[in-house]
């Protein structure tokens, strides 16, 4: 199967029966535009599909100080709850990634979409902390499935703007992430732990979207069908992709341990040195959450025009600056230095995925597996850990060694040569 995104610039639009290969590649400039634009179409239902479900699962982290207070939970506890969503996506992600590049399954997203749904319901009714845990389980299933198979469209409906199409995608699961405490905010918490089920009308909404997605890749795949299979040869040595990964991997995993302590503890932190109201605290997470929107968006389409490795350079070494003023910044500097920090480190993401997709030719969605998966598990381990910390030494001692985290962006210089897009 020829996965090109070449040719999934020719597709005919969603819920349309594609033509035979031959005719395909006639190249009639009003079909190739036609076809052009259905593409990125998916291109943009995804995103909003990642807005949806990252909107549903911050509902999570969102809530933490009203769960902290309403079961009488310590840090640690909260990490758990972390750690148990996200370690759930990223045992699964690789798994489902691998599996659905040698055998795609054409509904795969719309079914992980329920699994949210469901999970964000139970969170809605339960009464238990083992409730709690098992709901966010749930939540991480979902997020295990519609990763990497979202990825995989996204790259293959992108034109060969691989670092833009990426950041379309991701820039839908930031704005959903930096939506969740803002919602939290203004509907749960005033609510309750109940209304969290008035979002699973999102995942309905998104399930009606993916389900027209999916017929989209069911067309592309039959179209696609009688052409070479893609290529899989390496263009460099085993020992130097595997090498090259595992920096990769540690480029993830400083990245994630920062943003894992914004996710899960900066309303505390503020909370508690600057005495704060919850409300403002969730408006000061929703900066830093919006800025990291901002700044994957610019990632990608930057990467596609100076090279994924400048990028990597400047987002991940270039944010330590910053990151170290952070804990002695008074109120108004904290909210500043939130929205520099989260604009810059997030754009490194979009380029270290394209980078790790190069470097493993026809293996997307193991790459977008091992990378999101990866992301997911590295924050619920750090969460896990920050929590026993904060427990221990004070929140306000976390993100002091928190800071020191982005000096590991030295790594990059280990990086090859950027490999080239045959397209």
């Amino acid at each position: 199967m020829d996965m090109t995104p070449e040719n999934s610039a020719k597709l005919p639009p969603a819920g349309t029966m594609p033509a035979a290969p031959a005719a395909l590649s006639t190249g009639a400039p009003a079909a190739s535009a036609a076809a052009t634009s259905a593409a990125f179409s998916v291109v943009v239902a995804l995103s909003l599909c990642h807005f949806l479900n990252d909107t549903m699962q911050s509902m999570l982290s969102a809530i933490y100080p009203m769960l902290k207070e309403n079961y009488a939970l310590t840090f640690g506890q909260i990490g758990l709850l972390t750690f148990t969503f996200q370690f759930t996506a990223s045992l699964l992600q690789p798994a489902i990634g691998a599996y659905t590049d040698k055998r795609p399954i054409g509904y795969a997203l719309p079914v992980g979409m329920g699994f949210t749904m469901v999970g964000l319901m139970l969170l809605a009714v339960a009464g238990h902390y083992w409730l709690l845990l098992a709901a966010a389980s749930l939540v991480g299933l979902g997020s295990a499935v519609f990763h990497p198979e979202s990825s995989r469209i996204a790259r293959l409906a992108s034109g060969g703007k691989h670092g833009t199409a990426q950041s379309i995608f991701q820039l839908g699961g930031n704005f959903g992430t930096a939506s969740g405490p803002l919602l939290a905010a203004f509907i749960v918490v005033p609510g309750g732990q109940g209304s969290v089920a008035w979002f699973c009308l999102a995942a309905l909404a998104g399930m009606v979207i993916l389900t027209w997605v999916s017929r989209w890749y069911g067309n592309w795949r039959r179209a696609a069908a009688s052409r070479p299979a893609v290529s899989t040869v390496l263009r460099h040595t085993r020992g130097r992709v595997v090498f090259t990964l595992g920096v990769l991997a540690l480029l993830v995993f400083t990245k994630n341990i920062y943003m894992a302590s914004f996710s899960s503890y900066y309303t505390f932190y503020v909370i508690e040195r600057f005495n704060v109201s919850v409300q403002d605290a969730q408006l000061l997470l929703f900066l830093f959450l919006g800025a990291a929107a901002v700044g994957t968006i610019a990632g990608g389409p930057i990467g596609d025009r100076i090279g994924t490795k400048a990028v990597i350079w400047v987002s991940i070494l270039g944010v330590l600056p910053f990151t170290l003023m952070l804990p002695y910044a008074d109120l108004f500097w904290t909210a500043v230095l939130t929205v520099i920090i989260g604009m810059v480190l997030s754009s490194a993401f979009p380029a270290i995925v394209v980078f790790a997709q190069e470097m493993l030719p026809g293996r997307v969605g193991l790459v977008a597996g091992m990378f999101f998966g990866f992301a997911f598990g590295m924050g619920g381990i750090a969460a896990a850990v920050l929590g026993q910390v904060a427990d221990i030494k004070g929140i306000e001692y976390v993100y002091a060694i928190c800071s020191y985290l982005p000096f590991l962006g030295l790594l990059t210089i280990f990086l090859p040569q950027e490999p080239k897009n045959p397209a």
